[in-house]
Parts: structure tokens; C-alpha cells; sequence
């Protein structure tokens, strides 16, 4: 596959679409329309292609969809990672390995990770000084900071043995 010139870049904003990075939405910049062409200079077939373009980092160049697969007349196959499509002499088939593959995957799955943990720490430290211990309080001590309630481990059963709890614990 290559990629020709950019003919368009149009305003931004469209319809989100998910799936990219788990648990985001994303909100296109704009489209552009690209060339692009399949096969070899013997059997290829080119369309021109309109692409959304958003703003963040990721593992694949472009994702092709519907729209992609309609105009070239395109069938994908994901068991064996073929897309085939029509050529003025045959069939054109584009494929990768699935050791390529896999790679491919691995590095979309670990740069989401980084996404949401870089998007996540910030909040995590937020809470965590919201939540900070009292200066006054002993290092190591086992005693808490506010008041305790004892509760008996085995209410049928009247004895010693009581379990206490801080009455100031947060939901979490």
C-alpha cells in the first residue's frame, strides 16, 4: 500500500469513535482524502480514501474500515490476516505474518497502558494527598487516627474477641 498526496484537510470535529484506546473516546481533528493504491505496478487497483484525523499517538499509520473495503471491493479474512480485493489482472491479496502481527498488537496494548496510566497517575496522586495521614501520628504505630468501633467477631457468642474498625474510613 502507498500513500499519496494530501488533496484535503476539512474542519474538525465529527462523531466520536471508540475502540482505540479501551475506555476513550476520540473526536477526529478532521479528514483528509489520500491515494492509495494496492498491489504491484503489474495488478493494483487505486481509490481515493477519506481518513479521520485525530490527535494522538499510536501504533498503526491507519485503520481501514467499511467505507475502505466497499470502494476497493475488498474482503478481509482476519483468521488468515488476508485482505483480497479485484485487479484489472487477478486477485490482489495484502497480508502480513502473524509474528508482525502480534507485534503489532503487543505495541497498540502497551501504548493504551501508557495512555491511561499517564492520564490516571495525575488523579492517583490527587487522591492519595487528599487522603495523607496525619503528621502527628507515630511511624509504624497500629493505632488509629480517629475513633474505632469494636465489633465482636462471633456475635452468638459472647467472649474477648472483637474486631476493630475505624469509623472515619472513606468508601474506598
Amino acid at each position: 500500500m502507498r500513500w499519496g498526496s494530501i488533496t484535503h484537510a476539512s474542519d474538525p470535529y465529527g462523531p466520536p469513535f471508540h475502540g482505540i484506546v479501551p475506555g476513550k473516546q476520540v473526536i477526529p481533528l478532521g479528514q483528509i482524502d489520500l491515494l492509495v493504491t494496492f498491489g504491484d505496478p503489474s495488478n493494483f487497483q487505486k481509490e481515493t480514501i477519506t481518513f479521520e484525523v485525530v490527535g494522538f499517538k499510536g501504533s498503526y499509520h491507519a485503520i481501514l474500515g467499511r467505507p475502505c473495503y466497499a470502494k476497493f471491493m475488498a474482503i478481509p479474512n482476519y483468521t488468515y490476516l488476508k485482505l483480497k480485493m479485484p485487479g484489472p489482472r487477478g486477485v490482489i491479496t495484502v497480508g502480513l505474518s502473524f509474528q508482525r502481527t502480534y507485534q503489532y498488537e503487543r505495541d497498540s496494548c502497551e501504548l493504551a497502558s501508557t495512555v491511561l496510566a499517564s492520564e490516571e497517575l495525575p488523579l492517583i496522586r490527587m487522591e492519595a494527598a487528599e487522603e495523607a495521614p496525619d503528621s502527628n501520628r507515630k511511624t509504624g504505630s497500629f493505632e488509629p487516627a480517629e475513633g474505632i468501633k469494636e465489633i465482636p467477631l462471633d456475635p452468638q457468642v459472647s467472649g474477648e474477641k472483637k474486631l476493630r474498625v475505624g469509623t472515619k474510613l472513606t468508601p474506598k
